[in-house]
């Protein structure tokens, strides 16, 4: 049996399981230590609140009303930790300073078709609605051309590794995921 806190997130009331929460605080308490005396800093944490909120709710099933940690850890993940633009990151731990940027992934869980607009959002450190909307105007605008990308970049792009405390991943990414490493371990064959 969880507790059940009621926080608020940008100035909204959400209910979020006691674990969920501390991990949230700890989350947001290094975001403003990493923010330093940046004069916009609670503007950016509240946008922060905001869209640890907007993640966990495109997360959660359509008949849930609490925040899990299940939700939560994905919806951090995504988001990622807060640096200020130019400062390093200070810690006494060298895994953490040498910190390298992330590698260019495909992302199962949560994508829509295979994960490369996720995995490129990701990437890039950005929203992936934004990603998938350059998508949709890029496919609008080549005339279908940019299938043919989309599918190159699928083809030729890892597969991130699946997060077993992660959302599931749904019926049309797992069956790309699929037919995509099927295809590339033929092709490793037919190279030996």
């Amino acid at each position: 049996m969880q507790r059940v806190i009621h926080a608020s997130l940008n100035r909204n009331p959400y209910p979020i399981e006691e674990d969920a929460y501390a991990r949230l605080e700890a989350y947001l308490a290094e975001s403003g230590v990493a923010l330093g005396d940046d004069p916009d800093r609670d503007e950016i944490l509240l946008d922060l609140e905001q869209a640890v909120a907007d993640q966990c709710r495109r997360r959660q099933s359509p008949q849930a009303t609490v925040i899990t940690l299940q939700e939560l850890l994905p919806a951090l993940e995504e988001i990622g930790p807060v640096r200020r633009p130019g400062v390093e990151p200070t810690s006494s731990d060298p895994k953490k300073t040498t910190e390298s940027a992330p590698s260019l992934q495909q992302v199962s869980q949560g994508a829509w078709i295979s994960g490369v607009c996720l995995g490129l959002a990701r990437y890039l450190r950005v929203e992936v609605t934004l990603i998938r909307v350059i998508a949709a105007a890029l496919l609008l605008f080549t005339g279908g051309a940019a299938l043919l990308l989309y599918g190159v970049l699928a083809g030729i792009v890892p597969f991130a590794e699946i997060d077993p405390n992660g959302p599931p991943v749904s019926k049309i990414p797992a069956k790309l995921r699929q037919w995509i490493e099927a295809l590339r371990r033929k092709i490793a064959g037919f190279a030996r």
